[in-house]
C-alpha cells in the first residue's frame, strides 16, 4: 500500500478589509514580473457574468422563458433582457471590459447595439472621441 501524500501549497497574498468587502491583494512583484492592476469596473463585470449566467441557464433548460427565469431570480424581466444582451457583444469588447482596457460604463452597454461585432466596437469607437469644436 502507499502511504498518504499531501501538497502544501502557499499563495503570498493578503485579505484587505474595504467598506463593504474584502479584496484580495497580490504582492506587485512574483518573480521579477510587476503584477498589472486591473482596472475594470466591478459593477460591470457583475453585469457580465451575471448575463452569461442567466444565459446558460436559458439555454440548458432551467427555465422555459424570460419571464419564468425574471420571476425565479426576482428580477424585472425587460432589465433581464436589457441584461442578457450584454452577452451578444463581441467577444474582443467582452475580453477588453473584464480587462479594464474599455469601459462604456454599463448604462451605455445596456443600450440597443448593433449586431455586426466589428459595428458594436466602431460605435463604442466613436463615442470615446472628443467632440470637435466647430467655429463659422
Amino acid at each position: 500500500m502507499t502511504a498518504a501524500t499531501s501538497i502544501t501549497v502557499r499563495v503570498p497574498l493578503r485579505i484587505r478589509h474595504r467598506p463593504g468587502r474584502k479584496t484580495v491583494v497580490t504582492p506587485m512583484a512574483l518573480a521579477g514580473v510587476p503584477a498589472v492592476p486591473t482596472r475594470a469596473d466591478p459593477a460591470l463585470v457583475k453585469a457580465m457574468a451575471r448575463a452569461f449566467r442567466y444565459q446558460r441557464m436559458l439555454d440548458q433548460g432551467r427555465h422555459e422563458s424570460l419571464t419564468e427565469l425574471a420571476a425565479a431570480e426576482n428580477l424585472d424581466r425587460s432589465f433581464l433582457g436589457k441584461l442578457l444582451s450584454l452577452t451578444l457583444l463581441a467577444p474582443d469588447l467582452v475580453e477588453a471590459v473584464l480587462d479594464g482596457r474599455c469601459d462604456p460604463g454599463l448604462p451605455r452597454l445596456l443600450q440597443p447595439l448593433p449586431a455586426c461585432w466589428h459595428e458594436q466596437e466602431a460605435a463604442l469607437a466613436a463615442e470615446r472621441r472628443p467632440a470637435t469644436l466647430q467655429i463659422g
